[in-house]
């Protein structure tokens, strides 16, 4: 009988310290849901002691999680320890994650610390939360890294003190898949009570060798592996979770085991946090890039059609991608428009149905055709915030080669029409101007892209931009998607800026 290995997703928590990768409550709420959709075993909602809208966001997904547990973040501190618990108190299945450095490299220039320190440290504050709730993760930060004879000792001694789950780190992607094959099995091998807790990987990609690294701790023994939607996170990120699922469904025969991840729903979540961060997927991804499952050679094309397993080890719809494509237009009716949103994997109650189903009839009057990707913008595009100080109202451009760019913008400020004009070095620089005037604030434009979502000469423009305002250092990612290019602009640096008055 196989083994079923926990997936335990920081997307919310580790996902998000990737720059330009924030998110704001609504946003954290609706990747909850989908993890939780997708019955992803642990969620890591964020770190709780980082700051108020951590802990508030921590508090409200756990309030709204019942099939998954929901974990926070820690240090070895009680203050740490404290706001964790404040932020999951009301989970239906809590667990707090504290952790600290256990290499020489950290223990002596980051922590000041001896390793008895440390030891005394790590037992002292495992044991004071679990006074708080009995599911406690420990995690040896930069483990790769450590002496094994030590990570013996500390882990050890936080088992005894009650820790349930031992994490074992790649902090800096720095070790080869043998590597973490044998620091597994000397664990197993080699800590009293091992079996007793469930032994995790959490693996960074400096390397590119994060999947690889965590598919050799499953091969090894371990029990649960820490990943992220897209392999999105600090650096080069972390283990996609995409693809160790995949590879563990794909290849049971190597591993011996499978997870409980509904992987239809896969694709939706890839959407959803590209959609939500602004951060594209490479065509060439694993699993969930455009073409992961594209076939241009001729001799792979005759495979295909002859048997699809000639060149496909898994197929699109076990990931959720749809197997046709279905085009709709302005005659559609709301069932055919219904049927392909469940056809996506998305379920909405009927008043968001309705709200989708007037948004598709506008867009059909300004389409031809309404393809997925132009539904899926349709459902997603949304997830700002509630109480939008700025919105748009109205523009008006006046471009060409051999003038100056002159916008005028009216936006609603608080509910009251405000209205600028300013010239700049091309339409969506004059936009910005006059937007920038209307908001009164000092911002800094960090990055702007620009693409189409379907092909066509009718087709969609999402803009995406990232944006830092005033003194602080927060990169804030704003997203707008319309036929026109101007105005898919004009909307993702609105939506940025209404993000920084939510946040």
């Amino acid at each position: 009988m196989s083994r079923s290995i926990k997936i335990f997703d920081t997307t919310l928590r580790d996902g998000e310290q990737s720059p330009g990768c924030s998110m704001n409550l609504k946003e954290k709420i609706e990747v909850a849901r989908q993890l939780e959709a997708m019955k992803v075993d642990v969620i890591e909602a964020g770190f709780a002691i980082a700051s108020p809208g951590d802990l508030a966001s921590i508090k409200a997904i756990a309030a709204e999680i019942k099939d998954s547990t929901v974990c926070s973040l820690a240090r070895t501190a009680k203050g740490d320890i404290d706001a964790a618990f404040e932020a999951i108190r009301n989970a239906a299945s809590p667990r707090i994650h504290t952790f600290i450095a256990t290499s020489p490299v950290h223990m002596e220039h980051k922590l000041k610390m001896t390793p008895d320190e440390v030891v005394e440290r790590a037992v002292a504050m495992v044991s004071y939360a679990k006074k708080y709730v009995s599911d406690i993760e420990f995690s040896a930060e930069d483990a790769c890294r450590s002496d094994l004879d030590f990570l013996v000792r500390i882990i050890s001694q936080v088992i005894k003190a009650g820790a349930t789950t031992i994490n074992i780190p790649d902090t800096v992607g720095y070790i080869t898949p043998s590597e973490m094959f044998n620091i597994i099995s000397h664990i197993k091998n080699n800590v009293p009570g091992i079996e007793n807790v469930s032994l995790s990987t959490h693996c960074h990609n400096d390397l590119g060798m994060a999947v690889a690294n965590s598919l050799a701790a499953v091969a090894a023994g371990a029990d649960q592996i820490e990943c992220t939607i897209n392999g999105i996170g600090e650096r080069a990120g972390n283990t996609s979770l995409e693809e160790v699922v995949m590879a563990i469904k794909t290849r049971k025969d190597i591993y011996q085991a499978d997870t409980r991840i509904d992987t239809h729903a896969i694709y939706r979540a890839s959407r959803l946090i590209q959609t939500i961060t602004g951060v594209p997927v490479a065509p060439t991804k694993a699993i969930v890039g455009a073409n992961a499952f594209a076939h241009e050679s001729g001799i792979h094309q005759h495979g295909m059609l002859s048997n699809r397993t000639t060149y496909e080890i898994m197929t699109p719809e076990s990931v959720g991608i749809p197997a046709t494509t279905m085009v709709l237009g302005k005659h559609s009716g709301r069932h055919a428009f219904e049927d392909r949103i469940n056809a996506l994997g998305y379920s909405l109650s009927k008043e968001d149905l309705d709200e989708a189903f007037k948004k598709f009839k506008v867009l059909a009057d300004k389409k031809k055709l309404i393809k997925d990707r132009d539904i899926e913008s349709i459902i997603l595009k949304d997830t700002e915030t509630e109480d939008k100080k700025l919105e748009l109202e109205s523009f008006v451009i006046n471009t060409g080669n051999d003038i100056t760019s002159t916008s005028v913008i009216k936006l609603k400020v608080n509910g009251k029409t405000v209205e600028k004009v300013s010239t700049g070095d091309g339409p969506v620089n004059a936009s910005y101007k006059s937007i920038n005037k209307i908001s009164g604030l000092a911002i800094e434009l960090v990055d702007y892209s620009l693409h189409a979502l379907t092909d066509g000469e009718d087709a969609q423009a999402e803009a995406v931009v990232k944006i830092r305002i005033g003194e602080s250092e927060d990169v804030i990612t704003g997203r707008g998607v319309s036929t026109d290019i101007v105005e898919a602009s004009i909307k993702a640096y609105v939506n940025g800026i209404n993000k920084y008055y939510a946040a």
